[in-house]
């Protein structure tokens, strides 16, 4: 015996039963609007998230009572007007909170009802995928300066599953037209980090529009500046953030400025994160410029105690796959989570297939002040044991690491294979970017090229790759964000058009035929 499992889940959002005065209705005069739904739902954010077109000046009381909405108007309505009531995200259920999506009522108080509308798609400028619950926006023409990134518009839509969207109940007027993905939902573009989608044409809409594309991307911010909060970290470093990539950021301590030469600065990959360590830490106040190219960008300042204490455990990390295995004709790079001052090589242990080694070479890396190499012959299907017993490692701050170690194995070449990529390009004046990813979407290698040419992958994982063409169309090697205030579009990607897998032991060879860039107006 055992109890009810309750059923399967509840995925059914409400749905609308009955409207007084029934939607679409013509010559409308009534003062309120009575929905009733088909169960208990909930209102949320209903100043919000619904919006209605045209505006009025007065906003309509919402009231629930029961399994009905009654909403009641504070505002005359204009004569022979249209008005599309939109609920955006506001009814869910009480229970699993689905959203009775894209839910609209319309009505007139003349003769006519608008029937015009814009339909099409929503996609991610760089994935290519479809994008779901992205809101597709459209201010008319004469009022798009003064609403767009300041207040929700009145005429939107929010994509389905598949990154479709309909606009219905359009009035014939010339709009901008807007996709936005974002985080608080508040239809507004006032953030950096949301993503944005335009057309630089407006739309003229005198009969119904069909097959629009929208590409959205998270714009490059225009002005520098940092993110980071003006603290130190607990373990006494400082991370810098900043709002977009830097080109070439450097730092400099500005105050006291004879502690410049104790800093050890690491910056992030992707140029928009800097660390900052001090091998010194006797001071009170600290002041930081950063610079890109040598052009001072911005300060910050910091303030500690002089005997304020912070915490140093030392981990390692290890350049293993996530099978603990070690790459063929790799060494092994132990990599702290702090700049290193030494090693000491007598309290460090590798075993091979449980025979200790002797005859180890070790070099700090010279790419990275917190690692060091351990050189030896990795073989292939060998069981290895690094133990760095404790004190072994010593930080800038003269910590010491506790007793830590890793097991792994040396990986076999057949598990790698060789991938050679024959790549055609449409046009020999121009220049693309050729990119390859693992299954996780990450990117194992870029190369620029400006003709036809071959491409060749040595020693890569078996698995599943991807490919994907940035059309380079400024030249510098790299996929550049558009611009929504200049309605400047980010370059455009090819997706590639199959999926590679390299098995083990294998020379692969593949064709790239790279399409006409496909410009959106």
């Amino acid at each position: 015996m055992q109890r009810p499992n309750g059923g399967p889940r509840d995925l059914t959002p409400p749905k609308l039963l009955k409207a007084t005065p029934e939607n679409m209705t013509r010559n409308f005069n009534a003062k309120s609007i009575r929905l009733e739904f088909d169960e208990y739902y909930k209102l949320q954010n209903p100043y919000q998230e619904i919006s209605i077109s045209p505006a009025m000046e007065k906003q309509p009381e919402y009231k629930t009572d029961k399994k009905n909405l009654v909403i009641n108007f504070k505002d005359s309505l204009l004569k022979n007007t249209t008005y599309v009531i939109n609920f955006g995200k506001a009814i869910a259920d009480v229970n699993e909170s689905n959203v009775l999506k894209n839910f609209t009522y319309v009505f007139s108080t003349g003769t006519h009802i608008d029937s015009l509308s814009i339909s099409g798609s929503v996609i991610n400028s760089i994935t290519q995928a479809k994008e779901k619950d992205a809101t597709v926006m459209l201010f008319p023409l004469k009022q798009d300066s003064l609403l767009f990134g300041k207040k929700k518009p009145a005429i939107f839509a929010t994509t389905d599953s598949a990154g479709n969207f309909s606009l219905n109940n359009l009035r014939e007027d010339t709009y901008r037209i807007y996709a936005l993905k974002e985080a608080s939902a508040d239809k507004i573009y006032n953030d950096d980090q949301e993503l944005i989608g335009f057309l630089k044409t407006p739309i003229k809409v005198d009969k119904d529009t069909s097959a629009v594309q929208l590409k959205l991307f998270k714009q490059t911010a225009e002005k520098f500046r940092l993110l980071s909060q003006k603290r130190f970290d607990p373990d006494g470093k400082i991370t810098f953030v900043f709002n977009k990539p830097v080109q070439k950021p450097s730092l400099k301590i500005i105050y006291p400025a004879a502690f410049d030469n104790q800093k050890i600065v690491q910056i992030s990959n992707t140029k928009d994160t800097a660390l900052l360590f001090m091998r010194n830490m006797d001071f009170d106040s600290l002041r930081v410029a950063l610079y890109d190219n040598n052009k001072p960008l911005d300060s910050a300042s910091f303030i500690k105690g002089r005997k304020e204490a912070f915490t140093h455990n030392i981990t390692f990390k290890y350049n293993i796959n996530r099978d603990n295995k070690l790459r063929p004709g790799s060494d092994l790079i132990v990599t702290a989570n702090f700049p290193l001052d030494s090693y000491n090589t007598s309290l460090i242990s590798l075993k091979e297939d449980s025979v200790e080694l002797n005859n180890l070479t070790f070099e700090k890396d010279t790419t990275n002040a917190n690692a060091f190499i351990i050189r030896n012959r990795y073989r292939a299907k060998s069981k290895y044991e690094l133990v760095l017993n404790e004190g072994a490692v010593t930080d800038i701050y003269g910590g010491k690491n506790k007793r830590q170690g890793i097991r792994f194995e040396g990986d076999k070449t057949e598990n790698y294979s060789i991938l050679t990529l024959k790549v055609t390009v449409p046009d020999a004046t121009k220049q693309y970017v050729v990119e390859i990813l693992n299954e996780q979407k990450n990117v194992m290698r870029s190369d620029v090229i400006t003709k036809s040419t071959s491409l060749v992958y040595k020693n890569y994982l078996t698995g599943k790759y991807n490919l994907r063409v940035i059309y380079d169309d400024n030249k510098n090697g790299r996929w550049d964000s558009g611009n929504v205030r200049l309605k400047t579009y980010p370059e455009n990607i090819y997706p590639g058009d199959k999926e590679i897998t390299l098995r083990p032991n294998w020379d692969a060879e593949e064709t790239l035929d790279i399409p006409k860039e496909v410009v959106t107006p």
